[in-house]
């Protein structure tokens, strides 16, 4: 039997391997090479668009829970993360091209998958079809949606720039990581309060790209631009991106704030300003950040920009294995979903496949327990709750502990503990 799979990002690739994995014919729609999006910089499979990280790999995470979870699900994307990691501390991030590589090279080798390199403009709701066409789906696609869902839902997401490594003032920056635990993988950029006041002002004043209906847009608290944060008060980036706690330079100071850079790649030719998604236009950018000393004659690889982000109305749409509930045999994953996050979109495209595969074979539903960061999101799409908002993996999202556990970080590992074993009961 033969399923379509639109897109060809984090969750297509994960459900196009799933599927072919599961001895089904699959072709994989990928646009890009044709027609291009606003933020994508190659036609590459699976290509990361606003950072090289996908998060935490501590047990005291919920995104280092969800990576437990689809590691014992035998994720494809996951396995090609860590094959091609850059030292981030307790961060699992990767280098962007050879990701890439590593996942269209796990695609070329199933026989059973096609990648077919055109738009696909309208959907046969009858026919097998996993929908994966992201955040940046097209208009066409997008109007076809909508005319059959009604309307699409959006909000904004902005993107952190990248500089060479090379441009940078080490003379002003460091190596360290905070309090000292783990690799020293960041570059410390410090501001005295002098420095970080005339960036401050100069930031909050800076010129923005206008966006059509901008003002009246969700932006997304997860990828919040720097520019908006800071408009909330003076001291915000400095109990946010820029804390200085823990980064004391080499002669034992405590800076008043501090810039991150975390690698692009392994070799350490490109950085990414840790933090900085912003909107601000690429002089301003040049200008704005050019204050922080050790960036004053930094060259940009890539400058920041925003995108608007697509996602449905999930709870009204969607069944919890992510089928639509007027036309069962068409799934709906990724970020176009409502689950917010790389590991998120491609934890739902595995579980959105897993139950493409059930539902054909005439197996039941496979809907982990819901203590589990992969069974929460899978409620969160199909659970109505009034003002429907994408969803990162977060303990939130899990039912409570059934004792108490006083330490922060004792709890949070508790549910690890909990959600993991009962992932493995149910598996």
């Amino acid at each position: 039997m033969r399923v379509k799979v639109i897109g060809g990002g984090l969750a297509g690739c994960e459900a196009a391997y799933r599927l072919a994995a599961d001895g089904f014919e699959v072709d994989l729609y990928e646009m890009r090479g044709k027609v291009n999006t606003p933020c994508h910089a190659t036609d590459n499979l699976a290509e990361l668009v606003c950072s090289n990280s996908l998060k935490s790999i501590s047990d005291d995470t919920a995104s280092g829970m969800l990576k437990k979870e689809l590691e014992m699900l035998g994720c494809m994307s996951l396995q090609c993360a860590y094959e091609t990691a850059v030292p981030a501390g307790g961060a699992l991030a990767v280098d962007r091209l050879a990701f890439s590589r590593a996942v269209e090279e796990r695609i070329a080798s199933m026989d059973g998958i096609r990648v077919v390199r055109e738009e696909v403009t309208s959907i046969d709701f009858a026919e097998p079809t996993v929908i994966a066409s992201g955040p940046l789906t097209s208009d066409a696609l997008s109007e076809a949606m909508s005319r059959r869902f009604g309307c699409a839902l959006h909000f904004y997401d902005a993107v952190a720039p990248i500089v060479d490594a090379s441009t940078v003032d080490y003379d002003k920056a460091y190596f360290a990581a905070r309090y000292g635990r783990g690799d020293a993988d960041y570059l410390n950029c410090p501001m005295n309060k002098d420095e970080y006041l005339r960036f401050y002002n100069a930031l909050i004043g800076a010129e923005r790209v206008k966006l059509h209906n901008f003002e009246k847009a969700e932006i997304f608290e997860g990828c919040m631009p720097i520019e908006v944060m800071a408009a909330r008060g003076e001291d915000t980036l400095r109990f946010g991106p820029l804390r200085p706690v823990g980064l004391r330079t080499p002669d034992g100071e405590k800076p008043y704030a501090v810039v991150q850079l975390r690698k692009e790649n392994l070799s350490g030719e490109a950085y990414n300003i840790v933090g900085f998604q912003t909107n601000l236009t690429f002089g301003e950018q040049k200008r704005v950040f050019g204050m922080i000393p050790a960036l004053r004659d930094v060259e940009y690889l890539r400058y920041g920009v925003m995108h608007r982000n697509t996602y449905i109305d999930a709870p009204r749409l969607l069944n919890c294995d992510f089928s639509l509930k007027d036309a069962p045999q068409v799934f709906v994953v990724g970020q176009l979903s409502g689950v917010e996050g790389y590991v998120e979109s491609i934890a739902s495209g595995l579980i959105g496949a897993i139950n493409m595969s059930a539902k054909l074979s005439g197996a039941g539903a496979f809907l982990p327990p819901p203590t589990t960061i992969t069974g929460a999101l899978c409620r969160h799409v199909s659970t109505e709750c009034g003002n429907y908002q994408p969803m990162n993996a977060n303990f939130g999202i899990l039912p409570p502990l059934t004792e108490r556990v006083r330490d922060k970080k004792e709890r949070k590992r508790a549910y690890t503990l909990r959600g993991i074993s009962d992932m493995s009961a149910y598996i």
